[in-house]
């Protein structure tokens, strides 16, 4: 920062760091001076005053670099903040972490200024998700896809008193900035690996004579940065890539041998559909059947971000994301609150994130900054439920399971036989749900005799789309005096059956338009009131 003015000597601050959502003041006093008498070089580390109250942690790129973080996602990174706490995650409650006791849906992120509570439910309910509530995050929770770790500026965390123009939630605010390219060519590789080549066996593997199940990490990818014209345009593109095998090990119970042969015709097919058991027989039709496996995901994340000086006052930004993620969980359940499903059933969630972000800062005057940001995005989650031959099931063929005007690609079927661990199977689609977001901030600051007044707009439509299943069928097997297997060898007769159907896709659409005008007064050298 240099400051000049006839008369006096010429006065240079050197060493100013400005973090993401810093508003910092220097009071610099100059001496008399001739024309052309040497510069005053002032450290910054002392000259500064933040002039914010609010309680915040910054994160820069040089300290992640540093750190050893599981997964390459800076959530974990929020325990550093005062008042921020893990919480548990469940269907209902997806936000991950509080902050001084607020809800975990109350935590607003930003990605270079414009919203990224984009996220999606996967699920049949849309939950806090529905009117944007939770951020974009890939299928093993990490908010790669917002933004990799290499392509990481900084972020700040706000957890109390911050300024108005973060009024929108009353949790936390966590404000993410992305890198951008040089006047230098730089770029970057990378790959963490995992393998269970040193690894034991589970205890419950080793107690049911299982073969160890592999665990595979590979965590790769690379960035490259630099000019596109020199001192005027420039370039940052980065991907990250996630392989994964998670290892597992799991005891359900199955029809056993003897009730599958005492079968009628009509029903054998639904008790083939489990694995064949592999462990005790328990008496009372169910056997056991243990396995161990490894359940896989994977995420790409690649972005591109490129810049622009269009004159000495005016820069411009576009940023383009894009993030597709994939895993597979055997057993899993179809829905909240619902049993196990047998080790052939396989739940297959997709969680895809879309966003094309621009901005323009203009330097309107000397006192006058103005500052414009545009974003779409689009968030898709979707689970598909599938059945398959392992431990020698034999899955029944549709025709069976699914009525003429129905099929696995938009209807869903599944069965619960009562009495046994795990004792159900499903195949079809969940659900397929989509939210989309047009996001446009806007602010204009204006410094005035001892004033920094700011001013600002922000527009944002919501428009999910949450696409319920046409048809879905669910039989249950089993009443109070008998188990599921029981029932289905002797009567055939199923204890419950429920059908729904719908007549296409939800279609809300919420539109949040928020304005606001704050100040930040020096009322005395020692005394800054920001009010708005």
């Amino acid at each position: 920062l240099t400051a000049q003015r006839d008369g006096f000597a010429t006065v240079e601050v050197r060493n100013i760091v400005l973090n993401v959502g810093d508003r910092q003041a220097f009071r610099i006093y100059l001496e008399v001076g001739e024309v052309g008498e040497y510069v005053t070089v002032v450290d910054a580390l002392g000259a500064g005053v933040e002039q914010s109250s609010s309680v915040s942690t910054v994160v820069n790129r040089q300290f992640v670099e540093n750190l050893p973080l599981n997964g390459r996602s800076f959530q974990s990174l929020f325990e550093l903040s005062p008042g921020a706490v893990l919480t548990r995650t469940t269907f209902n409650e997806q936000g991950q972490f509080s902050v001084n006791g607020q809800r975990a849906n109350a935590n607003y992120f930003t990605v270079d200024g414009v919203s990224a509570n984009v996220g999606v439910s996967a699920g049949a309910a849309p939950g806090q998700a529905a009117a944007g509530g939770l951020p974009a995050l890939t299928v093993l929770g990490g908010a790669n896809n917002l933004v990799s770790l290499d392509a990481l500026e900084e972020f700040r965390l706000h957890t109390s008193s911050y300024a108005p123009e973060f009024g929108r939630t009353p949790g936390a605010q966590v404000a993410i900035a992305t890198r951008a390219g040089t006047n230098e060519l730089h770029g970057s590789l990378f790959e963490y690996f995992r393998d269970d080549a040193l690894d034991a066996n589970d205890w419950f593997g080793n107690s049911l004579n299982l073969a160890r199940p592999a665990i595979r990490q590979h965590d790769f990818g690379g960035t490259v940065g630099g000019p596109l014209v020199r001192s005027r345009a420039f370039f940052f593109a980065s991907y990250e890539g996630m392989r994964l095998r998670q290892p597992r090990v799991a005891l359900t119970e199955v029809p056993s041998v003897p009730a599958r042969a005492g079968a009628s015709a009509e029903v054998r097919p639904l008790l083939e559909a489990f694995p064949l058991p592999n462990g005790r027989d328990l008496s009372n039709g169910f056997a056991e059947f243990a396995a161990s496996y490894s359940d896989p995901s994977r995420f790409d994340a690649v972005s591109a971000r490129f810049d622009l000086a269009a004159t000495d006052r005016l820069t411009l930004f576009a940023r383009y994301a894009n993030a597709p993620s994939r895993t597979s969980q055997r057993g899993g359940v179809s829905s909240p609150g619902a049993s196990g499903q047998s080790l052939n059933t396989v739940n297959r969630t997709s969680l895809d994130t879309w966003t094309l972000t621009a901005g323009a800062t203009a330097a309107l005057s000397p006192r006058v900054t103005g500052d414009l940001r545009f974003n779409l995005s689009r968030a898709r989650g979707e689970t598909v439920l599938a059945l398959d031959d392992f431990g020698g099931a034999a899955p029944p063929p549709p025709s069976l399971l699914f009525p003429p005007f129905a099929s696995p690609d938009t209807s869903g079927f599944q069965v619960l036989l009562r009495g046994g661990l795990n004792s159900g199977f499903g195949t079809g689609r969940n659900v397929n749900n989509l939210q989309r977001q047009l996001n446009l901030v806007g602010s204009l600051s204006v410094v005035r005799a001892g004033h920094e007044l700011k001013f600002g707009i922000d527009y944002r439509r919501l428009s999910p789309v949450y696409a319920p299943l046409g048809y879905a069928q669910s039989v249950v097997f089993g009443d109070a005096t008998r188990n599921g297997v029981a029932a289905i060898v002797a009567t055939g007769r199923a204890f419950q059956i429920k059908l729904t159907a719908d007549a296409g896709p939800r279609r809300p659409v919420f539109t949040n338009l928020s304005l606001y005008a704050q100040d930040a007064a020096r009322v005395t050298a020692r005394l800054t009131v920001v009010y708005g």
